[in-house]
C-alpha cells in the first residue's frame, strides 16, 4: 500500500466519527496551546522583571538602610574614583489630589536634581526640577503618567496644580513610563525636591535609600567597593555593611535570569501534562476505532493486506489527529498571547511552536502505537467472525 493511500484512509478514518475526532481534537489543541501559552506567560514575565531591573541601570548601586544628611554630603565629597553621582531619596506614601480626582497610597519621593541625570529616570515632557528648587524647597513636582492621566483625565497635567497631603504643589514635569513589577505601578509617582519632602512630609529623621551610579558597568565592583569603605567609616562600624546594605543591580540581572529560566520550564513541564492527557485521549479514541472497524481490517487482511499497511494507516490516522489538533493549537496560542494575562503581557518563545508541535505528533505517536499493533496482529478468520 502506497503512501498517499494509507494517507487517504486515514483521512477517511478520522472523518468517518467527526464528533468523536473533534473531541480528540480539542484534547491536543488544549495540551499545545497551554505548553506554548505558558512558556510565553513565563518568559514574558521573566522579560518584564528583567526590562524593570534594567532601567535602574547596570552601573548602578541601591543603598539602603539609614543616613543623616552630613553622611550623605560627605559620601558625595569622597573623591571616589568609581562613583559618579550619589542620590539621596527619601519615600513616603500620601494622597495625592487634583480639581477633578484623588488618589490614595501613591508613592512619594524625595530626592535631587541629579536623579534625573543618573540614568534610571528620565522626563518625557516638561522639565525637571533643578538643584535651585532643592536649595530652596520648592513645591514643584515631576509624576508618572499613570498619575498624570488620572488626575488630569482631560488634558495635560504640566503647570498644574496638585494636592499633596493638602499641600498644593505645580506639575513642572512628567516621567517616561517604566515598566512596573509585583502590585505597584511604577508610573504612579510623584517626584520632588528631598528638602521639601522631608521638611513636610518625613521630617530630618535619616535618609533610607541612596542610588549610586558608577563610572561605567565594568566600574560597579569598585564602586561598590569604595562606598562600603566610606560608609563604615562615616557609621563607625567595622563590619562589612553593618548598618546597611548594597545590591548589585547587574548581579540582581544574572539572579533574576536563572530564577526566570527555571520558572519558564516549570511552566512548560506543568503545560505538557495536559498535552500527555490528549496523547492518552488518542489511545483510547484509537482502541474504540480498532474494534468497530474490526470487519474492515478482517476483510481487508483477508484480500492481502499486510501488517505493515495496517500498522501504518492506524498510525497515520493518530498522527493525523495530533497534527491538527497541534495546528489549530498554535493558531490558539499566537491568538491568546495578544492578550495580557494577570497584568503580564506573554511573549512567544521562537523555539515553543515547533517544539509543542513535534512533541503533539510524537505523542499521537507513541499512544497509536498500540492500538494500531493491535490491529495489524488480528488474524483473518478471528476478525470475520466477531462480524
Amino acid at each position: 500500500m502506497k503512501l498517499p493511500d494509507i494517507l487517504l484512509s486515514a483521512v477517511r478514518g478520522v472523518t468517518g466519527n467527526k464528533l468523536r475526532s473533534v473531541l480528540t481534537l480539542l484534547g491536543v489543541l488544549i495540551g499545545v496551546a497551554a505548553v506554548i501559552l505558558l512558556l510565553a506567560v513565563g518568559n514574558g514575565s521573566a522579560q518584564q522583571v528583567k526590562s524593570a531591573i534594567s532601567s535602574l541601570g547596570t552601573n548602578t548601586l541601591t543603598v539602603r538602610g539609614t543616613f543623616t544628611n552630613d553622611q550623605v554630603e560627605a559620601l558625595q565629597n569622597a573623591g571616589l574614583g568609581h562613583v559618579e553621582t550619589v542620590v539621596p531619596q527619601v519615600s513616603t506614601t500620601l494622597t495625592v489630589a487634583s480639581p477633578d480626582s484623588s488618589e490614595d497610597s501613591v508613592s512619594v519621593v524625595g530626592t535631587t536634581a541629579d536623579y534625573f541625570s543618573s540614568g534610571t529616570t528620565n522626563v518625557a515632557s516638561g522639565d525637571a526640577f533643578t538643584e535651585a528648587d532643592v536649595t530652596t524647597a520648592a513645591k514643584v513636582a515631576v509624576i508618572g503618567q499613570t498619575l498624570a492621566t488620572s488626575l488630569f483625565p482631560t488634558g495635560s497635567a504640566l503647570g498644574q496644580s496638585i494636592s499633596i497631603d493638602g499641600s498644593a504643589y505645580t506639575v513642572v514635569g512628567i516621567l517616561e513610563s517604566q515598566d512596573s513589577t509585583g502590585f505597584s505601578d511604577s508610573n504612579s509617582v510623584v517626584v520632588a525636591p528631598i528638602s521639601r519632602v522631608q521638611r513636610s512630609f518625613t521630617g530630618f529623621g535619616g535618609i533610607t535609600s541612596l542610588t549610586v551610579t558608577a563610572t561605567d558597568a565594568d566600574a560597579v565592583t569598585a564602586a561598590e567597593a569604595e562606598v562600603e569603605i566610606v560608609l563604615n567609616q562615616l557609621q563607625g562600624t567595622t563590619t562589612d555593611t553593618e548598618g546597611f546594605s548594597i545590591t548589585n543591580q547587574s548581579s540582581l540581572l544574572e539572579t533574576q535570569a536563572e530564577s526566570a529560566e527555571s520558572f519558564t520550564v516549570l511552566l512548560g513541564v506543568v503545560a505538557a501534562i495536559s498535552l500527555l492527557v490528549g496523547g492518552i485521549g488518542v489511545t483510547n479514541v484509537m482502541l474504540v476505532t480498532v474494534t468497530e472497524r474490526t470487519r474492515e481490517i478482517g476483510i481487508r487482511k483477508a484480500l492481502g493486506a499486510t501488517r505493515g499497511a495496517i500498522l501504518g494507516q492506524f498510525l497515520a490516522e493518530a498522527a493525523l489527529l495530533t497534527l491538527v489538533g497541534g495546528l489549530l493549537g498554535v493558531v490558539a496560542a499566537l491568538i491568546g498571547a495578544q492578550y495580557e494575562i494577570y497584568g503580564t503581557q506573554p511573549v512567544v518563545l521562537d523555539y515553543s511552536i515547533p517544539l509543542a508541535l513535534g512533541v503533539s505528533v510524537a505523542i499521537g505517536v507513541f499512544f497509536g502505537v498500540y492500538p494500531a499493533a493491535r490491529a495489524a496482529t488480528m488474524r483473518p478468520i478471528q476478525a470475520l467472525r466477531s462480524i
